[in-house]
C-alpha cells in the first residue's frame, strides 16, 4: 500500500508542473500519469476502477466549494439558466447522440444508453479547467456550472429509465419506483432541513471549543455526510455536497470551511484524474481501434455541435458559444454509473460496456488537447463596435488616456469643476460599463500617434496618462513629449523606479499610485492610536518632503541606496512624541526599515 501511496504522489509530482511547463494544463498532466502507472502502463495498479470510486471524493469535495461561493438567492438566479437552458441542452445533445449510435449499428435503445450517458458532461474536467482560467464566477462561466448542475440532476431519472427499459423481469421483491423516487425527495428533504436547522448551531459549538482539527473534522463530516445521505437516496453525491455548500455559503463560518476542505478537495481531485488515466484500457482500444477511432471524434463533434447551436440559439456570443462546445464535447464520470447500471440490467453486454468507456475516457483524456488546439489556432471573434464611439475631432482642453480605476477618481475632480474632458481607452468591455453609468468614453489607443491627435491632443492643455500598464504609459509618454510640447503632462506611476524615470522623462507631474492612499492608512492607524490631528498631519508632510528628497537624490545620480540610507539617516532623527501605545526606538533604527529587504519590498 505504500508504494501504491508513494506511486501516486510521485507520477503527480512529476507529471503535472511538466505539463504545465509544456503548457498542456495540470488535468492532461494528470491523466497521462495515471495511464503510465496503471494496469496498462507500468501495472502497479491491478484496479483503477476502486481508486476511481474513491477519488470521486474530489468531485464531491469540489463542488462543496463551488457551492460555498453560490448563496441561494443567486442560485434562484440561475434557475432559468439550470432548467431551461440545460434541458435544451441535453435534449438536443441526447438526440444528434443516439442518431450517431444507431449510425454506427446499435440498436435504438443501445444507441440511447450510449448516447445518454456521453450527454453527462466531466463536471470535474469542466470545472478544473474553468477554475485555471478563473472563469468560473464570469458570465459564461455560470451558464457552464448551470447545465453541469442540472446533468448531476438527471443521472437519478437516467437510472430509473435504464430500469424501466431493462428486458430482466421484474420480481416481486424489487422496490417499487414510486418508493425509490420518495426515498430521494425525502432524502433531499433531510439534506435542505439539516442545513437550514442544525449546520449553523453546530459550527456555533464547535467553534467554542477553539481546536482547529476539531472544526476541519465538522467540516470533512458536512461534506462526506451530505454526499453519503444523497447517495442513500439514490441521488448523486456531488449534488448532496453542492446543496450542503450552497445552505452554508451565508454563515459566518463559510471561509473557515473552504479554508478546512480545500487542501483534501485538490488532492483527491488529482486523485480522480490519475484514476481516469489509469481506466483507459489499451486493450480494448487495440481490439476495437476502428470503432473507437471513428466513434470518439463522430461523438466529440456531435455533442459540440449540438451545444454550439443551442448556445447561438439562446443569443450567445460565437466566441462564448465556440468555448462552452469546446469544454463540455467530452463524456463525464457519470457514464460509467449509467453503464455500469445498464449491462448489470442487460440492456448492453460486456463488450458494449467496455467500448463506451472506452469512448468516454479517451473524449476526457483529448479535452485538454482540444480546448489548446482551439486556443493557439481558431483567432478570437473580434469585439462588436456597435455603439461603441470612436476618438474623432475631439476637443477637451484635458485629455484622459485610460480610465481604469484609477482614471475613474481622476476624472471626478474634473468633471466635478465643469472641466471639458475627453476620455479614451482602449476596452470596450469597459466603454460599455462607463455608458450604463452616464459617462462619455471613446474608443481609442493611445499609443498610436494618429489616435493621440484625433483625440485632440494637439490642442489640449493638459494629458492625463492613466493606463494600467507601465510600458503602455511609457510609450504614451515618449509620443506627447515629442509631438505636443504645449500640454501639461500627467502620469500615473507604478512604482518608485517608474516615478524616477517619469521624471527623467520630463513629466509635470507624477504619483505612485498607492503613496497618497498608504500615508493616509497610516495617518489613520496614528489616530486610532489617539495622536493629535495636527502631529499627523506634520507627521505626513515630514514624510512627503523626505521622499521628494530622497526621490530627488536618486535622479541627481545617488541610486537607490543613497537615497535609502537618507530616508533611514531622517527617520532616524525625526524627533517623536510618546503615545499611550509607543514604545521607545532603538537609536538610528527606522521603524520601517526591514533587514534584507529588496528595493522593490522598500517603503514607498
Amino acid at each position: 500500500m505504500l508504494v501504491n501511496a508513494v506511486a501516486l504522489l510521485g507520477a503527480a509530482v512529476i507529471a503535472v508542473p511538466l505539463f504545465r511547463r509544456l503548457g498542456l494544463g495540470s488535468v492532461l498532466g494528470y491523466l497521462a500519469a495515471g495511464l503510465l502507472i496503471g494496469p496498462f502502463g507500468l501495472g502497479l495498479f491491478s484496479d483503477p476502477h476502486a481508486i476511481l470510486r474513491f477519488a470521486e471524493l474530489g468531485v464531491v469535495m469540489f463542488l462543496f466549494i463551488i457551492g460555498l461561493e453560490m448563496r441561494p438567492s443567486h442560485l434562484w438566479h440561475l434557475r432559468r439558466q439550470i432548467f431551461g437552458l440545460g434541458t435544451l441542452q441535453i435534449a438536443a445533445c441526447t438526440l444528434g447522440l443516439t442518431g450517431v449510435g444507431m449510425a454506427f449499428g446499435f440498436s435504438p435503445v443501445v444507441a440511447f444508453v450510449g448516447g445518454a450517458g456521453f450527454v453527462l458532461t466531466s463536471t470535474a474536467i469542466v470545472m478544473q479547467l474553468l477554475a485555471e482560467r478563473g472563469d468560473i464566477a464570469l458570465p459564461h462561466g455560470q451558464k457552464m456550472v448551470s447545465v453541469l448542475l442540472f446533468e448531476d440532476l438527471l443521472i437519478v431519472p437516467l437510472l430509473a429509465l435504464v430500469s424501466f427499459l431493462s428486458p430482466a423481469v421484474t420480481t416481486e421483491s424489487d422496490t417499487p419506483h414510486w418508493i425509490s423516487m420518495l426515498t430521494g425527495i425525502g432524502s433531499l428533504a433531510g439534506l435542505i432541513a439539516a442545513g437550514v436547522w442544525l449546520l449553523n448551531p453546530l459550527f456555533s459549538i464547535l467553534a467554542l471549543a477553539r481546536t482547529r482539527e476539531v472544526m476541519s473534522a465538522a467540516a470533512l463530516l458536512v461534506v462526506l455526510g451530505s454526499a453519503l445521505l444523497m447517495e442513500m437516496g439514490g441521488l448523486s453525491m456531488a449534488m448532496g455536497a453542492f446543496l450542503a455548500g450552497v445552505l452554508l455559503s451565508e454563515s459566518t463560518f463559510r471561509h473557515q470551511l473552504e479554508a478546512d476542505v480545500e487542501p483534501f478537495r485538490g488532492l483527491l481531485l488529482g486523485l480522480f484524474f490519475l484514476a481516469v488515466g489509469m481506466s483507459l484500457d489499451l486493450k480494448v482500444v487495440a481490439d476495437n481501434w476502428a470503432l473507437i477511432a471513428a466513434a470518439v471524434p463522430a461523438m466529440m463533434v456531435t455533442k459540440a455541435l449540438c451545444i454550439y447551436i443551442v448556445a447561438r440559439v439562446t443569443r450567445s456570443s460565437h466566441a462564448e458559444a465556440l468555448d462552452r462546445a469546446v469544454l463540455m464535447a467530452q463524456g463525464g464520470e457519470f457514464a460509467f454509473v449509467l453503464y455500469g447500471a445498464a449491462a448489470a440490467s442487460g440492456i448492453i453486454d460486456d463488450t458494449v460496456n467496455a467500448n463506451m468507456t472506452a469512448i468516454v475516457v479517451l473524449s476526457m483524456v483529448l479535452t485538454p488537447l482540444v480546448v489548446i488546439v482551439v486556443r493557439r489556432f481558431i483567432k478570437p471573434a473580434s469585439q462588436s463596435m456597435d455603439g461603441i464611439p470612436i476618438a474623432d475631432g475631439l476637443e477637451g482642453s484635458v485629455l484622459m488616456i485610460g480610465f481604469g480605476r484609477f482614471g475613474q477618481v481622476v476624472s471626478q475632480a474634473l468633471l466635478a469643476r465643469g472641466v471639458d474632458v475627453s476620455i479614451i481607452d482602449a476596452d470596450v468591455e469597459m466603454i460599455r460599463a462607463a455608458q450604463q453609468f452616464g459617462f462619455t468614453v471613446y474608443y481609442g489607443d493611445g499609443t498610436r500617434l494618429d489616435v493621440l491627435r484625433a483625440s485632440g491632443a494637439g490642442k489640449a492643455r493638459q494629458i492625463a496618462v492613466c493606463v494600467e500598464n507601465r510600458k503602455t504609459a511609457d510609450r504614451i509618454v515618449e509620443l506627447v513629449r515629442s509631438e505636443f510640447p504645449q500640454a501639461q503632462l500627467l502620469v500615473r506611476a507604478f512604482d518608485r523606479e517608474h516615478a524616477r524615470q517619469l521624471v527623467g522623462a520630463g513629466v509635470d507631474y507624477q504619483i505612485r499610485e498607492t503613496f497618497e492612499s498608504a500615508l493616509q492608512a497610516g495617518g489613520a492607524a496614528l489616530r486610532l492610536l489617539e495622536v493629535s490631528d495636527s502631529e499627523i498631519a506634520d507627521i505626513l508632510a515630514s514624510i512627503r518632503e523626505r521622499d521628494a528628497e530622497r526621490l530627488a537624490l536618486e535622479i541627481a545620480g545617488g541610486g537607490y541606496e543613497a537615497g535609502l540610507g537618507m530616508l533611514l539617516r531622517n527617520t532616524a532623527q525625526t524627533p517623536s512624541r510618546p503615545t499611550p501605545f509607543s514604545k521607545p526606538r532603538t537609536e538610528g533604527k527606522a521603524l520601517n526599515e526591514v533587514p534584507g529587504a529588496s528595493p522593490s519590498e522598500s517603503p514607498t
